[in-house]
């Protein structure tokens, strides 16, 4: 391990300093990050959710700027046109295709993926990236609590109902943002939805990505050899609208600290649009490096366990599995 990487370790493992704007604008250094090259995505097409504010909008802008085709997709169709109409006036061209969905409602999901196999011929990087915070326990329309739909489920129907166009687009992509928060917490496999237990919205929340990066791993162990890089990023603590409004205490502690939008979503550009990040699948990416899955040995789900959860969130979503074990 040379000495750049001896650095970056022992400032991850502060956390403070790892996740914090300290972290980026270190690393930035050290590594000698290359700036992204404008045109080096004409001609690729992105589907993110959730690009209408914060990392989503950040990492929107990125790749538009880069030149590719990005699907805006979320459940406003005024918030989206805004976005539309901002990115058209800037790039002088309309590339950027509205989908209305709800990534809480499964129906609203796969009514998505059916106009976006309709009008689309290749998709090259699916970003997950939407993401809530209830502050009671409610049931979304497919009687599913809210957070394991919007964050798990959705999302998994999601990438499952695009597959045919994933596998069809030669060095395809998929990202999903996760929360450094999925670190704290063990991911209850008796109580998914939060039926026992009494409700916290944050950490459903934490566990909800948990299960979503757990997903990631046994996404990229069933894909194997097809050609479909699946990894998941967490962006540090970033200044948000989602998290002022959902943690207010914590934002006002440390909103000295928090990195901008536009360094949150780097390594979201990073993995979409970077040769030598498609080296690996199925990892756990900060600041364009790989990191460990879990920080308490508790909170560690093993192999047998992902593979549970994968059945169970097939379950919930009421389709056929989309990868079986053979």
């Amino acid at each position: 391990m040379d000495r750049r990487s001896v650095a970056d370790e022992l400032l991850e493992q502060t956390i403070v300093g790892s996740f914090s704007r300290i972290g980026i604008g270190l690393r930035r250094r050290v590594f000698a990050w290359p700036p992204f090259t404008g045109g080096s995505l004409d001609g690729r097409t992105v589907l993110i959710t959730g690009p209408t504010s914060g990392l989503g909008r950040a990492a929107t802008d990125a790749l538009a700027a880069l030149g590719a085709r990005v699907i805006l997709v979320g459940p406003s169709q005024d918030r989206l046109a805004g976005v539309r109409n901002a990115l058209v006036a800037a790039h002088g061209v309309d590339r950027f295709p509205i989908v209305v969905a709800d990534m809480g409602s499964l129906a609203s999901v796969r009514a998505a993926v059916t106009r976006v196999l309709e009008t689309e011929s290749r998709l090259d990087v699916l970003i997950d990236n939407a993401g809530a915070i209830f502050q009671e326990r409610i049931e979304g329309p497919d009687g599913i609590e809210a957070t394991f739909t919007t964050l798990v489920v959705g999302p998994f129907v999601l990438v499952s109902d695009l597959l045919q166009l994933l596998q069809r687009t030669p060095g395809s992509r998929v990202i999903s943002v996760t929360s450094g928060g999925m670190y704290s917490q063990r991911l209850h496999l008796d109580d998914l939805e939060w039926r026992s237990e009494p409700f916290s919205g944050s950490r459903a929340y934490a566990r909800a990505k948990r299960a979503q990066v757990a997903l990631v791993r046994e996404w990229a162990r069933r894909l194997g050899p097809r050609g479909i890089v699946i990894n998941a990023m967490h962006p540090g603590w970033v200044a948000t609208p989602g998290l002022a409004e959902s943690l207010p205490g914590l934002y006002g502690l440390i909103r000295p600290l928090l990195r901008t939008p536009a360094e949150g979503a780097d390594t979201i550009v990073w993995l979409a649009a970077a040769a030598d990040a498609r080296v690996r699948s199925g990892a756990l990416f900060v600041d364009r490096r790989p990191r460990p899955f879990d920080r308490i040995p508790t909170t560690r789900l093993s192999a047998t366990d992902r593979r549970r959860l994968w059945e169970m969130v097939v379950g919930l979503s009421g389709m056929p599995d989309p990868l079986p074990e053979r």
